[in-house]
């Protein structure tokens, strides 16, 4: 096993090496050596500390056998209890008071990582849930974002009143795309999302009539909040509109909260657990008395309704919408999301969107290498732990289960 180690060791730093080579002196005359030694040094570091863990890990695996004290025994579900609540509570905690220490850039990214997340989550539907890859994932952002845009203009809805539309015809339009999909699989099924996602696209780029085209559309409002008011006058009701970044803010966050709470229901339903079902065997799963064509389509369906909030959260944010923002490279970065917070796993996947919308913002310093830095970071997490950041108890199952199976001395 450690010769199994050391080869990927030598292995990977090469191949690290070949990716930090442009960072390392290409933009200018000179090579530093030092520099070059400094950085890759860190790396390897990283992976010998790697190899450390998983030999320490291995040797535990092999050799020993941890007993539950009485006091596990008789108290383990309220012990294991209490740590997920203090840590639900502490982040809750922080994400509330963070514009209070925040300015206005760093509030602007938490809005950005926190739509992120409202997509991820969605996309964990297809993608983690139900095992299929959809790479046009971005087009139900753009629907939404449009839907919102479009009667705003057109007929002065609210950001409420056009919000349910939006949901609907985000549903109606996953329905349309996943349909022709259903007995497609593997890289059939994603060369086909991805050209219904450039179709979208490319519709809204050119319907100029009905959506201004390239130019894109301006001027919605901003959401706004009703309250009750007691004025000289009587009862009476109030609007605010959210203009600041701070309100925007906590109103994105409450549609996280809500999309986290929304997702980790259905992972928990039957609905959830015939999802599972397919992804794992649709053969069987059908033998099984599941209907795997209405299932398929209500994950389409569900996704597409939270990227739809999301949407249109995001044309109200900006008052601007344009077809540039739903290139596919950004169904790419939802699906990176996915797959570094670990496939199915809710909290991986929040975790994951703080991770890759804010590190492009920490290396912005590296100019035109920051995505490249973007790209080494996915690499490595990949190769070194596949399963993702937090991976879902199943996932974690599937990938180590040679570990599992292999006998004891």
């Amino acid at each position: 096993m450690i010769q199994q180690e050391l080869k990927k060791l030598v292995v990977y730093g090469f191949f690290l090496a070949i990716l930090l080579i442009p960072m390392l002196g290409f933009k200018s005359t000179t090579f530093d050596p030092g520099r070059a030694f400094k950085t890759l040094g860190v790396f390897m570091a990283i992976l010998i500390v790697n190899l450390i863990v998983k030999t320490i890990r291995s040797r535990k695996k092999e050799g020993l056998v941890v007993h539950k004290t009485p006091l596990t025994e008789r108290f383990g579900e309220q012990i294991n209890r209490f740590p997920k609540i203090y840590t639900l509570g502490g982040l809750l905690a922080v994400a509330v008071i963070f514009p209070m220490f925040a300015d206005n850039y760093m509030i602007d990214v938490g809005i950005t990582c926190l739509i992120y997340v409202c997509l991820g989550l969605g996309l964990n539907i297809v993608v983690g849930l139900c095992g299929l890859l959809d790479l046009g994932y971005i087009a139900f952002y753009a629907v939404g974002a449009y839907t919102y845009s479009l009667l705003n203009l057109t007929f002065g809805l609210s950001f409420w009143s056009a919000l349910p539309l939006g949901i609907v015809l985000g549903m109606i339009v996953g329905c349309i795309i996943g349909y022709p999909t259903l007995k497609m699989r593997g890289d059939y099924l994603a060369i086909v999302t991805l050209g219904f996602g450039e179709i979208v696209r490319l519709v809204l780029n050119n319907w100029d009539s009905l959506t201004a085209g390239p130019n894109g559309l301006f001027g919605m409002k901003r959401p706004v909040l009703y309250y009750p008011s007691f004025a000289d006058d009587g009862f009476a009701w109030a609007s605010y509109y959210l203009k600041s970044l701070p309100a925007l803010y906590y109103f994105i966050l409450v549609i996280a909260i809500l999309t986290i709470i929304g997702v980790r229901r259905l992972d928990n339903s039957r609905i959830g657990r015939a999802w599972i079902a397919i992804r794992e065997d649709e053969v069987a799963a059908e033998l099984s008395g599941v209907p795997t064509t209405w299932i398929k389509l209500l994950a389409y369906a569900l996704g597409a309704a939270f990227a739809s909030v999301a949407g249109a959260f995001f044309a109200a944010k900006l008052s601007y919408t344009n077809p540039n923002f739903f290139l596919f490279m950004e169904s790419c970065i939802v699906l990176c999301i996915v797959v570094l917070g670990g496939v199915g796993s809710i909290p991986g996947i929040v975790i994951a969107a703080f991770v890759l919308i804010a590190a492009p913002e920490v290396f912005r310093g590296l100019e035109n290498y920051r995505m490249l830095a973007f790209g080494a970071i996915m690499t490595t997490m990949m190769i070194l732990k596949p399963e993702g950041l937090i991976p879902a108890s199943r996932r974690r199952r599937e990938l180590h289960e040679g570990d599992e199976l292999k006998p004891k001395d």
